[in-house]
C-alpha cells in the first residue's frame, strides 16, 4: 500500500476532468502564432545583446546588424529551447540547422516551422 500526499497549495480539479492534478503542474499554453514567435525571439535576443527590442526587425542580420557573436546566438537557442519547450515537448533547436539562420527572420521561420510540426 502507498500514501499519497497532498502537494503545496492542494489540488487542482479541471472542470468535467474527473481527474485531479497538482495546480503547479497544471500549465496549459496555447500554440504561438508566428508574431508571437518574433516578439518572443526578439525580446530574448534583445536580453541577450543588452539592447532595446525595438532596434531588432525580422531582416536584422545577426552579425551585420546586430553584432550576436556565436555564443550570444548559443545563447538565444538555449532561451527559445527552454521556453518553448513548455509549449512543445521536446523542442530542439538542431546543431546542424544553426548555420542556415542569418537573419532573425530565418530564425522566426524556422521556430515556426517547427512548432506547427510539432
Amino acid at each position: 500500500m502507498f500514501s499519497v500526499e497532498v502537494p503545496p497549495g492542494g489540488w487542482f480539479n479541471p472542470p468535467n476532468s474527473g481527474v485531479a492534478v497538482p495546480a503547479e503542474t497544471h500549465l496549459e499554453k496555447g500554440p504561438l502564432d508566428r508574431q508571437q514567435v518574433f516578439e518572443l525571439t526578439r525580446d530574448l535576443l534583445a536580453d541577450i545583446l543588452e539592447i532595446e527590442p525595438t532596434a531588432i526587425t525580422e531582416s536584422s542580420s545577426f552579425a551585420e546588424d546586430l553584432n550576436a557573436d556565436s555564443l550570444a546566438l548559443i545563447e538565444l537557442v538555449e532561451a527559445l529551447e527552454e521556453e518553448l519547450s513548455e509549449r512543445s515537448v521536446g523542442f530542439r533547436i538542431d546543431d546542424e540547422d544553426l548555420e542556415d539562420l542569418r537573419t532573425v527572420r530565418d530564425a522566426v521561420d524556422y521556430v515556426h516551422t517547427k512548432l506547427e510540426g510539432a
